[in-house]
């Protein structure tokens, strides 16, 4: 609590321990000591701002692990040091208008890895897709698939199976492999993560700790920047601090 706060309400119940207070009574001192000492509510509202970023900040710290290096996603840039995360739908409008955004990111910054979180919130037709992108199959066409289910409007499951086939792949046998409990259960740990980081809708980018709900092509570009600084000023540190030192 914050201190000249705790102060006036403990000097407002110093009356009487044994005797029965009159709440309508302490509300009027409190409200007239409040609007005699603005600054209180003022520091009271900071230190609320600072204990939630802090809160913010361990849940991002914790799910860090589960959001850029489960072996289970399709990274594109795999040996990139900084790290994008995207959670998507292909049905999304908003993931769709992104779409060619991201895929001029990833081609312009080979040294930023993006993973890819399947987060199908649009129906069945949405959850079909996913589970098919995270097919072996689909997995190995990779960006190729991504590209071709986001380039589609108005997806449906026969959709789907017909991109997969202009692919070069078998739809029943992917069809049949989206089905593998495996891909359910990655889909249901990709939820429980994004209710983790308050990730609510498509798309939400998270780099280096940072949430990026919507199709916000200019944060995202800008927070990218700030990720390959932070990765390179690590890696020069880390030069510096291997370097011979000099007799």
């Amino acid at each position: 609590m914050n201190l000249k706060l705790g102060a006036v309400l403990a000097s407002l119940l110093v009356l009487g321990a044994c005797e029965q207070q009159d709440p309508a009574d302490f509300d009027r001192r409190l409200r007239a000591y409040l609007l005699e000492h603005p600054e209180v509510i003022r520091e009271a509202a900071i230190k609320l701002r600072q204990e939630r970023a802090a809160q913010a900040a361990a849940v991002m710290k914790q799910a860090q692990p589960a959001l850029e290096h489960d072996a289970r996603d399709f990274v594109a840039n795999p040996g990139g040091r900084a790290t994008v995360v995207q959670f998507f739908d292909y049905r999304c409008p908003y993931s769709r208008a992104i779409a060619p955004e991201v895929d001029r990111l990833i081609a312009q910054n080979p040294d930023v890895r993006f993973v890819f979180k399947q987060y199908p919130v649009f129906g069945s037709a949405s959850d079909y897709a996913a589970r098919v992108a995270l097919t072996p199959q689909g997995k190995a066409k990779g960006l190729e698939l991504h590209r071709a289910l986001m380039g589609q409007k108005d997806l449906n499951a026969l959709r789907v199976d017909r991109i997969v086939g202009r692919l070069g792949l078998n739809p029943r046998e992917v069809e049949q492999a989206s089905r593998a409990p495996q891909i359910e259960a990655q889909i249901g740990d990709t939820r429980a993560l994004a209710q983790e980081i308050h990730a609510t809708g498509t798309p939400t980018f998270v780099v280096a700790g940072e949430v990026i709900p919507g199709a916000d092509a200019e944060r995202l570009a800008a927070a990218i920047s700030r990720a390959r600084a932070q990765a390179l000023s690590s890696i020069l540190g880390d030069a510096l601090g291997k370097a011979p030192v000099a007799p």
